[in-house]
């Protein structure tokens, strides 16, 4: 067990709650965390999230506030605000949204209305919960036609993204998703929306921190709306964010609840937020997603962002060599999705024997799996928070080996506490915030 330090209080005040805290520090520190949708923040993220922001009730928007006592949490949101605007290229950011199912909330009901037909790519496909999974307010409040991927290319199937468009004429289309391992098509996807009169938006969750450093194609030229989270490849705190490329005027003469006729989108996606979907924006988070903004626009950033990909290329590479099946054959991005049929294992018990020897992934459907949810064929994998610990390709490599000599001997207790042993060994060398220990 180790000595969080800069606890002290905590441990005095709450120990339970301490003994919590120092044993997640200790599976963080000790653990190889390859879930993609997961990173490590800066120590500068950390204390700002932790901040004394916390305590401040700020509903509405800098200068428009319900509470008085804002003019410092307004610099802050501001600052976020411009940051965004910085890295991505936008004319129009919203940074209040807790999550990127949020966001997705509030663009959706802002662009189309309930019952309306939208189109996303399917979940057992790559896609979100929120791009029409029927569990989802977005498959319960939408007519949701979903697209897919071709089963020989692991791609976006156009042809068929073009038909259901011409027969459904869906009001919105969705691009982007969750495991989809390649750059997201935004050029070809805009294409398809202009074909129909549909609005495009575009889901950059994943590939953000990609994006803002152009490793990945920006959809701000061809994207009526962006909605994304602000951790995984981003590495700011769990949080979502709204942008558009250009600020444009409300085509559907909407009234914003207690503010009158609006003329610009960017009103109504605000008002939509809140006070459409939130109410109290979480200050310390804003604050935080700024010192994370600040960061990308660092030069080192974008050194950091190629090193997720080098990274994430070398472990496609690698489980290629040892004959793993990658869905598209490899990755673009900071993903691998890996299909286990001719492993003979399923996701699930993957997951659990990786995370028995100390490596964290999930459990993943693959594009036509035969399996449920709950078990799936396949695991996805990332590269964000080993990149943040410091690891390179030579890392990854031997991270792989230790991958597939965990699910070639799944059964056998004694390899995988050996590979335990080795994970420790890898993570020490390369160990997280040293400020708390």
């Amino acid at each position: 067990m180790k000595d969080t330090t800069a606890y002290l209080h905590l441990k005095e005040h709450d120990p339970d709650m301490y003994a919590i805290l120092e044993r997640e520090i200790t599976r963080e520190d000790d653990t190889l965390e390859l879930i993609a949708s997961e990173n490590f923040v800066s120590y500068p993220v950390l204390e700002m999230a932790g901040g004394v922001m916390t305590n401040k009730y700020a509903e509405g928007y800098p200068g428009k506030r319900y509470y008085g006592g804002c003019e410092h949490v307004d610099e802050a949101e501001n600052l976020a605000r411009n940051r965004a605007k910085e890295l991505f290229n936008a004319e129009y950011t919203n940074v209040q949204p807790h999550s990127g199912s949020q966001a997705n909330m509030a663009a959706l009901l802002t662009f189309v209305d309930v019952g309306d037909t939208i189109m996303g790519l399917d979940l057992s496909h790559g896609g979100h919960l929120t791009h029409g999974s029927p569990v989802n307010f977005s498959g319960r409040l939408f007519n949701v036609i979903s697209y897919h991927v071709t089963k020989e290319t692991g791609r976006v199937d156009f042809d068929e993204v073009f038909q259901l468009a011409r027969e459904h004429k869906p009001k919105l289309i969705i691009c982007g998703g969750s495991a989809y391992p390649r750059f997201i098509e935004f050029e070809q996807f805009r294409e398809v929306a202009d074909s129909v009169g549909a609005y495009l938006m575009a889901d950059i969750a994943h590939p953000a921190g990609l994006v803002a450093t152009g490793i990945h194609p920006s959809p701000m030229g061809f994207c009526d709306v962006v909605t994304t989270t602000t951790h995984k490849t981003l590495r700011g705190p769990r949080g979502g964010m709204i942008m558009m490329g250009k600020d444009s005027e409300n085509p559907w003469g909407k009234v914003a609840p207690k503010s009158g006729r609006v003329k610009m989108i960017s009103e109504l996606l605000d008002s939509m937020v809140m006070p459409g979907i939130q109410g109290g924006p979480l200050m310390h988070i804003i604050a935080a997603k700024a010192v994370a903004f600040g960061e990308a626009l660092n030069p080192e950033f974008k050194l950091y962002t190629r090193h997720i990909v080098d990274n994430a290329k070398a472990m496609a590479d690698e489980f290629l060599t040892q004959d793993y099946q990658l869905i598209s054959g490899g990755t673009d991005t900071h993903l691998v999705l890996i299909d286990l049929s001719n492993k003979g294992i399923s996701g699930k018990k993957a997951e659990n024997a990786l995370e028995r020897a100390g490596i964290t992934v999930n459990k993943n459907m693959v594009p036509f799996d035969t399996r449920s949810p709950f078990i799936t064929s396949g695991i996805r994998v990332g590269t964000p928070a080993v990149t943040s610990r410091g690891m390179g390709t030579d890392d990854i490599r031997q991270i792989c080996k230790l991958i597939d000599k965990v699910i070639s001997n799944h059964d056998d207790e004694a390899i995988i506490v050996g590979v335990r042993r080795e994970v420790k060994e890898l993570c020490r060398l390369y160990p997280l915030y040293k400020e708390i220990h």
